[in-house]
């Protein structure tokens, strides 16, 4: 009995509680039914508050342990401070308050997830051997004898990323004046910590959230479908396809890519692009459901952003919220498109010297450093094109630093510029007239083929092919307006769009895939050699006799990655006519088509459980 009692109760690092577990939905139930006698007894919103805040705490120990004191720092840090900001609002000390408040934030962050990155940085710049110390180890084996936590590592707590974020967000807000203190500290706790978006987000601005916890609980029939709905969703995306197809077949050729051929791991490269929208949206699907069904309303965090039809619309799709936090926090107070300031310059140079730092060659950081000097002459000479230009730095910057976010490696911040690229490269070809499109092309084909015909390197292969096939596909379209003489937008062009683009996302994710799932120490290295190894075998002599084989072997991964993509891009509104009807199903049906959906997902099942992929950012 006791030791059935310290499994449910104590935190064990091998069976964190996971959306995809029985576990967890014993523990909602409990958490659920409690939730309904406290809301059916009118008790007042404080309690309920405070009862959730407590299941909250208990969901992230057992996901995190310790780092709960983390969670619970930063909870009362900006609590205080946001009272403190409120408090000497209009005046200089307010922003000094927010200064404070986002230089603890980010300095949290920052130990956890940068340490090693720092601490390489200053050992390459002075010579020296420091390693990582884990402080907070420390202190807490002041308080035992065992010593049972290791100092010498440092171990990045579930969801800091997301939660500070959010805090952050709410000073912020307190600091504009978009909504006034939270007065009691565990309803402020409540919001910091509501745990079907703790760990992976959406990321909730208190703007959206905070006014929420003072509204009565109401959830209508269609409202308890639409969340049974989502929850299935979420289940049916991270079991069925994002957890099968990286068992069976991603993570075999990301270990190991020489292994396999050209062809396989392209087709792993493109499954991974499913499977990371399965798992990360199946997550936030899950969270919406859950939330939904206590009465709260979290945003919506992805919408199909595969029919993206450039990239710049992807981030509008994709990871809304980290979107729309980057858009209010960081990319307007850097002037947005309206100008550069000197927090834009400020950036540039800061990112340089990461650059410099990760590679360990000038080359990156001269790129750098040359995009804001030529951006800042240009923008000189020619005040025209001076609010287009500052616009494409200032949003430079930002997928810069959004691959940062993702951790401190280079080739997350190849991935992160590779997106910034592609949005200024669409900016400036969408306003270009067709003939200096079809022009632009041609000139861009003819010289990857003839540098490819010089250096003979499997990546020239790879932009040749594209840069081929893009050529062709604007040739027909140039043609079409020479006919017409005007730009007139066909689903043939619209399905044109969307594939390059969605062909243009994948690619990034070579880079973004690599570098995940690493011990820091040696995250660079390794990132590096798989991305350059798939490259390689995607890029060299193809054996196409063993396509077919694959496909038959296969025939269940292919199928899925198939049928997710159908169903990706089916019409928005099949998929809400879907969704609503089941939502206003009879009780009784719709709890048959629950039992029977849950039997069917759990017979894809792995034998061990596979975490979300967020969880380590």
């Amino acid at each position: 009995m006791i030791e059935t009692l310290r499994n449910i109760f104590l935190y064990d690092p091998t069976h964190p509680l996971l959306f995809t577990q029985f576990y967890f939905w014993a523990f909602f139930g409990i958490v659920y039914a409690l939730f309904a006698l406290i809301v059916e007894s009118n008790a007042k919103l404080h309690m309920r508050n405070v009862f959730l805040m407590a299941v909250s705490w208990f969901f992230y120990y057992k996901t995190s342990g310790i780092f709960l004191l983390i969670l619970a720092f930063v909870t009362l840090s900006d609590w205080l401070i946001a009272k403190l900001i409120y408090k000497y609002r209009d005046t200089w000390k307010s922003k000094l308050w927010l200064i404070v408040s986002v230089v603890i934030d980010l300095g949290l962050l920052a130990y956890f997830k940068y340490a090693y990155f720092f601490t390489n940085m200053i050992n390459d710049l002075f010579g020296w051997s420091l390693q990582v110390f884990d402080i907070f180890a420390y202190i807490g084996n002041g308080f035992s004898e065992s010593g049972r936590f290791l100092v010498d590592t440092i171990i990045l707590p579930v969801g800091i990323s997301f939660y500070i974020f959010q805090v952050i967000s709410y000073t912020a807000d307190v600091y504009h004046g978009r909504i006034q203190p939270v007065r009691n500290l565990l309803d402020f706790g409540f919001y910091v910590s509501f745990f079907p978006q703790l760990v992976a987000g959406p990321i909730v601005r208190a703007s959206e959230f905070v006014p929420q916890l003072y509204k009565p609980y109401h959830l209508s029939r269609r409202h308890f479908g639409i969340a049974i709905f989502w929850i299935l969703n979420g289940l049916a995306k991270k079991i069925i396809l994002s957890d099968y197809l990286a068992v069976n077949l991603i993570d075999r050729v990301f270990d190991n890519p020489l292994l396999f051929s050209g062809f396989e791991n392209l087709f792993a490269l493109f499954g991974y692009s499913m499977q990371v929208y399965a798992d990360f949206s199946g997550y936030t699907d899950i969270a919406i459901g859950i939330a939904l069904l206590m009465g709260f309303y979290l945003p919506k965090n992805f919408n199909s952003p595969y029919k993206s039809q450039n990239p710049q619309e992807f981030w509008r799709r994709w990871h809304m919220s980290l979107s729309r936090w980057l858009k209010t926090y960081l990319y307007i107070p850097l002037g947005g498109n309206r100008n550069a300031t000197f927090g834009t310059y400020f950036w540039i140079a800061l990112i340089a010297l990461i650059a410099l730092v990760l590679t360990g060659s000038w080359i990156g950081a001269v790129i750098i450093a040359a995009i804001g000097i030529i951006v800042a002459v240009v923008a000189l000479k020619v005040p025209s094109h001076r609010k287009l230009l500052y616009a494409n730095l200032n949003s430079f910057i930002v997928m810069l630093l959004g691959g940062l976010w993702h951790g401190a490696s280079w080739n997350f911040m190849i991935w992160g510029g590779l997106n910034g690229i592609g949005m200024i490269v669409n900016k400036f070809w969408r306003v270009m007239n067709w003939h200096v499109r079809m022009a632009l092309m041609v000139v861009v084909t003819a010289l990857l083929y003839g540098v490819d015909a010089i250096w003979n390197l499997p990546v020239l292969h790879v932009f040749k092919l594209w840069a081929s096939i893009v050529a062709a596909g604007t040739l027909i379209r140039y043609v079409v307006w020479l006919i017409r003489h005007e730009e007139k937008q066909t689903w043939l062009a619209m399905v044109w769009n969307v594939i390059q683009t969605f062909t243009f996302i994948t690619f990034t994710r070579l880079f973004f895939r690599s570098s995940s799932n690493l011990d820091p120490a040696t995250a660079n290295q390794v990132a590096w050699e798989t991305a350059k190894n798939m490259m390689n075998q995607i890029g060299g002599a193809w054996d196409n006799s063993i396509i077919l084989p694959f496909i038959w072997e296969y025939r269940y991964v292919v199928t899925l990655f198939i049928l997710g993509m159908v169903i990706h891009w089916l019409p928005t509104k099949f998929k809400q006519w879907y969704r609503i009807n089941f939502a206003m199903l009879p009780l009784w049906l719709m709890a048959i088509v629950v039992v029977v959906a849950i039997v069917i997902i759990y017979q894809f099942i792995t034998a061990d459980m596979q975490p979300f992929i967020y969880f380590q950012f």
